[in-house]
């Protein structure tokens, strides 16, 4: 029996990125919040010291920083006839635990969407007619647009102190920039950070073929910076323990070098670390959720009553919440109906490698978001009709790290274990290159989230079952992206290089990246979106739910700048609708 607690004003689960610009936002509005993390606080000085936070055993092979699947995992299957298995241990992606969430161990490659990924289906209907999608395609607008997001970009770019080169200024292309881009209203906060020989190579072989390279818009911050909330970053050291790891620099964006130091100063916040969500309560009417129930370390369950809750956490355990808090009708693929784990999409990655005789290229100094990229084959920036499939991607040379336990790239031929391996590897660790590709998922009927009928967790609510796996469209997407990548790497001169486009099936056990998305998505319409333009429930008013749990499918770009955008846009039209009047923002 859950002990009850006083009531507050508004109660967050999770406190990552969403979790701590919603709580910022709020409590400067005066509400009482109160933040529920299931992992541990971390601090930069006293977690991320540069005396061990680079420590690639501890974090990257052993997943110190991530959620353990004891604690909590779901099951996985690649199709509606199959039986799911438990995830035992974290592969494809990397759910994170604790304060700060995944912006503790993202690389900080910070993109906008384009403007036509917001109106997708519109978009590609439009312009190369309904019959060109395929029939199980399941792609939706968003119900915002990239304009009416543009100043919350603007926003979460100078909270994070974003290191780039403007492309598109008022719609004045900018010489230097991404001209693919939305128009921006002004220049990144910071310069583009200082580009290793590798991407400078890819850079002069992709402007000699006649594209317009550009440096890749970075969390990494190419030099010191103060944000707007007082709080002062310092510039990247080129180490490359970004992804997966802790910045003990404080020089990557993360809720704890932006926005926590500024949040736990109002007397109004309180957070909650340790304590693990069990489910939203909802009144008898089941349109009004009263709180939530969470659990603390001891085992002892409390209720929290709050007039608002706001779902912050990580995108799969947002629609796992969801579907165990019974909020909404949860997804039926073979009626198509339900809104509650719809839509369920990834990221399609793809790499082609390269070897060199001459030329040294020293990928230890790096950064999560370092490059130089070309976005001439994303979204709809090319004509599609030729090529049989929607979609896209970014693509260059981002040297991420050089990290030694797992940078073994060897040519097609060689052993994979064994003396001439090991010499391999030394031959090739300097002089070798990897240059990628970042392209966008489409959404499907058959991919999709709900409850296990088999596995339960330690608290004995049913795992969450992911059906998912690759389709025609994004294979065609990945070998097509591959192959111009390939082309490029071809005039930076390697003695051999080889593709490696996406193929199916879905493997979950390798990892690709933690871009999961969709299972409540946001739209125009409670027959097709979980939730309005704003990020609030359709079923349940005072429920608002964040992150890409609410994109409709993924773009051709790493998440986390619109994800931010997001809570801003969701922050305002809470402050400024919501609380003068308690209620659907949408009516239909």
């Amino acid at each position: 029996m859950a002990r009850k607690l006083p009531a507050t004003d508004v109660v967050i689960v999770g406190l990552g990125w969403t979790g701590s610009i919603l709580a910022h936002e709020l409590a400067g509005s005066g509400l009482n919040i109160v933040a529920i993390e299931r992992g541990p606080w971390r601090d930069t000085a006293t977690d991320f010291p540069p005396a061990y936070a680079q420590d690639e055993l501890r974090y990257h092979i052993r997943h110190d920083l991530f959620l353990r699947p004891a604690q909590l995992t779901m099951t996985v299957r690649n199709g509606v006839n199959e039986t799911a298995l438990p995830m035992r241990s974290w592969g494809s992606f990397m759910p994170p635990n604790g304060v700060g969430g995944g912006g503790v161990h993202w690389n900080a490659e910070t993109w906008r969407f384009l403007p036509s990924d917001f109106q997708m289906k519109t978009h590609l209907t439009e312009r190369y007619g309904e019959k060109f999608l395929p029939a199980d395609m399941t792609i939706q607008d968003w119900g915002v647009t990239y304009d009416e997001l543009e100043p919350c970009y603007d926003r979460f770019e100078y909270l994070c102190g974003t290191s780039g080169k403007a492309g598109n200024i008022k719609g004045q292309i900018q010489a230097g920039g991404n001209p693919f881009e939305g128009a921006r209203a002004r220049e990144y906060p910071t310069p583009p950070q200082k580009q290793p020989y590798g991407p400078t190579l890819f850079a002069q072989a992709a402007k000699e073929m006649g594209y317009k390279p550009f440096p890749q818009p970075s969390g990494n911050l190419s030099q010191a910076y103060t944000n707007p909330l007082g709080v002062t970053l310092g510039p990247c050291t080129y180490c490359g323990f970004c992804e997966w790891f802790g910045c003990g620099n404080y020089s990557k964006a993360s809720p704890q070098t932006t926005i926590l130091p500024a949040l736990v100063r109002q007397p109004n916040f309180e957070a909650r670390t340790q304590c693990e969500v069990l489910k939203i309560n909802l009144d008898n009417s089941g349109k009004r959720a009263t709180g939530v129930t969470y659990v603390d370390t001891s085992g002892n369950e409390w209720e929290q009553p709050a007039d608002l809750v706001l779902l912050c956490a990580f995108q799969l355990f947002n629609v796992h919440l969801l579907l165990i808090s019974g909020i909404g009708k949860p997804y039926d693929p073979r009626a198509n109906e339900g809104m509650i784990g719809r839509n369920y999409s990834y990221q399609v990655t793809s790499s082609v490698d390269a070897f060199f005789d001459n030329k040294i290229f020293n990928p230890f100094i790096a950064s999560g978001a370092i490059g130089m990229c070309i976005d001439e084959f994303n979204g709809d920036n090319f004509d599609h009709g030729p090529h049989g499939f929607v979609g896209g991607g970014y693509m260059g040379a981002v040297q991420t790290n050089g990290r030694p336990l797992q940078t073994t790239r060897t040519p097609k031929g060689t052993p994979q274990w064994g003396l001439e391996w090991k010499e391999a590897v030394a031959k090739n660790y300097l002089t070798s290159y990897e240059a990628v590709t970042h392209g966008g998922c489409c959404s499907y009927r058959d991919a999709y989230c709900d409850l296990d009928p088999t596995y339960t967790d330690r608290f004995g609510r049913k795992l969450m079952r992911i059906t998912f796996d690759f389709h025609e469209n994004e294979l065609k997407m990945s070998q097509y992206l591959t192959d111009r990548l390939a082309e490029v790497v071809q005039k930076m001169g390697p003695r051999q290089f080889e593709k490696r486009p996406r193929s199916g099936p879905y493997d979950s056990t390798v990892y690709q990246t933690t871009h999961t998305c969709g299972g409540a998505i946001m739209g125009t319409d409670p027959k097709s979106s979980a939730l309005n333009r704003y990020l609030q429930s359709w079923d349940v008013s005072n429920l608002f739910v964040l992150g890409a749990t609410a994109f409709p499918q993924n773009a051709g770009y790493n998440p986390t700048d619109t994800v931010g955008a997001l809570a801003y846009w969701t922050a305002d039209a809470i402050t400024s609708q919501y609380l003068k009047n308690p209620g659907p923002l949408v009516h239909i």
